[in-house]
């Protein structure tokens, strides 16, 4: 004899509720998502509640619950001040693990140890992220006086060499959206005249590098240049950098050398191929 069992109401409700949990998570981790893609493509250090809420077309509730949850477990901070968010300490530990595995970081590293070598000063690996640029690798010099990096921390990309050489390579349609916001003043030697920075980009243009002292770290040189895909966009940028006065006496020897790495990284990534 065959048995037959009726499934109880309760049972297919459960069901139910199942699947509606499953798509209202679904939905809130993209919509969580879509918060930190915001964040990463907004030229704005913080964002607003309300600026996040209009632009991803949300409620200023839902966006409150969301950063509430992404606060929690630090992915972004608000500053008590202004009641705006920013990025946390745990997207840089992310973007890190990231950027430890990309090619370019790879490639370039038996480059920097060369070219520190060759200049005795350090050499240094950047990425870009949005309107920031990030050190990802570094190599010094074994000598007593020489500059270190910090890796992994943001800078914008109107101060110091290897800021401006991003820049300056940036599509045209790049470098005027980003000259339209708000420069900030880094160190009293940070250019922040939009047409001085206009010009100073023509010149690394023509040159093919980029040139600071003191604009990003007071009393620090650096000479830079991009790494370029096989778009011929500037994917890393590689620098030589040292003591302001030192550095000053080497800048000829130390761009030749840079412009020689910068030439096979490039190779290697692509650049001519085209």
């Amino acid at each position: 004899m065959a048995v037959h069992r009726d499934v109880a109401p309760s049972d297919g409700l459960s069901v139910i509720a199942a699947k509606t949990v499953a798509r209202n998570s679904a939905s809130t981790v993209e919509r969580a998502a879509d918060v930190l893609l915001l964040f990463a493509s907004s030229a704005a250090t913080t964002l607003g509640v309300t600026e996040i809420a209009q632009e991803l077309g949300l409620s200023k509730a839902a966006v409150h619950r969301i950063l509430s949850s992404l606060r929690n477990k630090g992915i972004v901070e608000i500053d008590p001040a202004t009641r705006r968010y920013m990025l946390g300490p745990v997207i840089v530990s992310l973007g890190l693990t990231y950027l430890s595995k990309l090619d370019v970081r790879r490639v370039a590293h038996p480059e920097l140890v060369a070219l520190s070598r060759e200049t005795f000063e350090t050499a240094t690996l950047s990425v870009r992220t949005g309107a920031h640029r990030v050190y990802v690798d570094q190599v010094t010099p074994d000598r007593e006086v020489l500059m270190s990096v910090q890796i992994g921390l943001p800078h914008p990309l109107h101060a110091g060499a290897s800021s401006k050489a991003f820049l300056a390579f940036l599509p045209q349609q790049e470098i005027d959206f980003y000259l339209e916001n708000n420069l900030e003043q880094v160190t009293p030697s940070t250019v922040t005249d939009i047409e001085q920075l206009r010009r100073q980009i023509s010149e690394i243009r023509r040159r093919g590098y980029a040139l600071s002292f003191g604009e990003r770290q007071p009393g620090a040189g650096s000479v830079a240049a991009p790494v370029f895909d096989y778009q011929n966009l500037p994917i890393a940028v590689v620098s030589v950098c040292g003591p302001a006065e030192r550095l000053a006496q080497e800048v000829d020897l130390c761009a030749a050398a840079l412009l020689d790495v910068t030439r096979r990284i490039s190779a290697h990534m692509g650049n001519g191929l085209a």
